[in-house]
């Protein structure tokens, strides 16, 4: 697309015999290849009426590459804006025009913020240097942005997804393609909602049902027979299990919606991962997996101290992090070994949980963390689950400034990463002199 567009900025330069301007050479690097092997057919001809035909004939074969990517770009649905380094626009696709209600003749030459008037979603003006397409014209590389406004030349906002590409080298222009989103957002925003209130409603009966069941198992008030037993603790385990999905969904929810709260505190992260880890070593029993926490294992291999690692993240959290990932690296492995370790340098620190289950094919990783997101396979059908939970692992994460990622292949296990930043003892002494214990 870019280079067609490149071709064409050529042919028109080429005909009226006018040297390229900076906006030319930026967009120049994909069609360099294409423009050379032209030349160089031509450069057999010496005399001036030679240099002319040649000129001629290339110009015509520049002119078909060109009329073909009048073609491309008028068939793509998504706007295209393309700008030079100044963020002046040069091109701008009919769907662009649709979008936006401008017309070409009125944008062409325009600065792009005079027709791309972008604000956040709560319609508020983004900072000056600060919006997506500058930063490409600063240098940044691509960015994608979906949670921006844009304002029609109507005056209508409608909610748009952006990508920004910068053209060549460093501050040589931009191209801009975006879609409007509005009904999807909508949507969207209606289904958070009824999972929302269905959830909240949901749930009072199901942990109704949960507490009787368990007063039917408790011998202090009930009397029932072996029998009655085995199928009321099946029927407590499932009310227990509907309960947590209920609670994943209202999470969900939450942090969609901007109301997942967070509170931070300092907590030193070995201990509190082994509390995680401890809790999920009867479930790795039950399935004959060895449950690792790797720290506790160097320590008593080499006799000596574990590493002393504190973060700044919400307990709650992290908590519900860690219980997903263990839980689903023991759900996904079918024999072998979960190994859970926590490793860092001066300014991070990284939990990591390692396990020798099914493994995830390389094409199923950048789709694992969205939301309802569920690998079909064979191996998969038989273990349940909703695709919530690593959708979820990722919004907790994010919302403690942290990230997490994963490292897989099919067949061989999978390991994922839990990054923080590290707070230096000296600042944990520092604050608890300053504020008290900080500790959670």
């Amino acid at each position: 697309m870019v280079a067609f567009f490149v071709l064409s900025i050529f042919v028109s330069d080429l005909t009226a015999m006018l040297p390229f301007g900076s906006f030319e050479v930026a967009l120049a690097g994909f069609a360099t290849i294409v423009i050379v092997s032209l030349v160089g057919l031509h450069r057999q001809h010496k005399s001036a009426d030679g240099r002319a035909e040649a000129y001629h004939a290339l110009a015509q074969e520049l002119s078909q590459v060109a009329n073909k990517s009048e073609i491309v770009i008028n068939a793509i649905g998504d706007g295209v804006i393309a700008t030079d380094s100044n963020g002046i626009i040069q091109l701008i696709n009919p769907a662009a025009q649709l979008i936006i209600g401008w017309g070409k003749q009125d944008a062409i030459d325009l600065d792009y913020r005079s027709v791309l008037r972008l604000t956040d979603d709560k319609g508020n003006d983004l900072p000056p240097d600060a919006g997506p397409v500058q930063q490409v014209l600063h240098g940044n590389p691509s960015i994608t942005r979906n949670d921006l406004l844009l304002a029609t030349n109507s005056g209508k906002k409608i909610n748009v997804s952006l990508l920004v590409s910068p053209v060549g080298n460093f501050g040589n222009g931009a191209i801009i393609v975006f879609r409007d989103i509005t009904s999807e957002v909508s949507e969207n925003k209606q289904r958070t909602e009824f999972i929302s209130t269905a959830s909240h409603e949901m749930r009072t009966p199901v942990a109704a049902i949960e507490g009787y069941l368990g007063l039917a198992l408790n011998p202090a008030t009930a009397q029932i027979d072996d029998k009655a037993r085995a199928y009321l603790t099946k029927a407590h385990e499932s009310a227990q299990h509907l309960g947590r999905l209920f609670q994943d969904l209202l999470d969900v929810s939450k942090a969609e919606d901007g109301r997942l709260k967070n509170d931070p505190k300092v907590i030193e992260l070995v201990d509190f991962v082994r509390e995680s880890v401890n809790i999920l070593t009867t479930k790795a029993q039950e399935k004959g997996l060895s449950l690792v926490f790797q720290p506790d294992v160097t320590e008593n291999a080499n006799n000596s101290i574990t590493p002393v690692f504190y973060v700044e993240v919400d307990p709650d959290h992290l908590r519900e992090t860690m219980s997903n990932l263990v839980e689903n690296a023991i759900k996904y492995t079918k024999e072998g070994t979960v190994t859970v370790n926590a490793t860092g340098d001066e300014t991070r620190v990284v939990v990591s949980i390692a396990d020798t289950g099914i493994g995830i094919a390389q094409e199923d990783i950048p789709h694992l963390f969205q939301k309802f997101y569920r690998i079909d396979n064979s191996d998969t059908r038989e273990i349940g689950g909703t695709g919530l939970g690593l959708y979820l692992c990722r919004r907790l994460v994010e919302s403690m400034n942290g990230r997490l990622w994963v490292e897989s292949e099919a067949g061989k296990g999978s390991t994922f990463f839990v990054e923080f930043g590290r707070v230096s003892a000296d600042e944990v002494e520092r604050r608890e002199n300053q504020f008290g214990a900080t500790q959670a």
